[in-house]
């Protein structure tokens, strides 16, 4: 499911709610947890499952066209952990 396709079922599914209110809302959710999760907090969505960031340590990786040796730096990365209700109803076990 796209941005766009998650915004066009709100709307169908809510008639009250046009279809630039849900694009509102939708990408001010989205704001809302890029912002917190760039402060490095973790975000819980309780049944649906938590964001946090994971951290990757500098290292050196080699270029794969040329072989040679090159420093990655550290990062933090976005991590998914699906919760329980989640992971249950994809499994279908529900």
């Amino acid at each position: 499911m796209t941005k766009s396709e998650l915004i066009a079922q709100l709307a169908a599914r809510f008639p009250q709610l046009v279809a630039k209110d849900a694009d509102y809302a939708v990408k001010m959710i989205l704001d809302a947890m890029t912002d917190a999760l760039a402060r490095g907090d973790r975000i819980e969505i309780r049944g649906f499952g938590s964001f946090a960031l994971n951290y990757r340590p500098p290292r050196v990786g080699r270029n794969p066209k040329s072989g040679e040796k090159v420093h990655v730096p550290e990062k933090h990365v976005p991590h998914f952990k699906a919760g329980k209700e989640l992971r249950e109803r994809v499994d279908g076990s529900e």
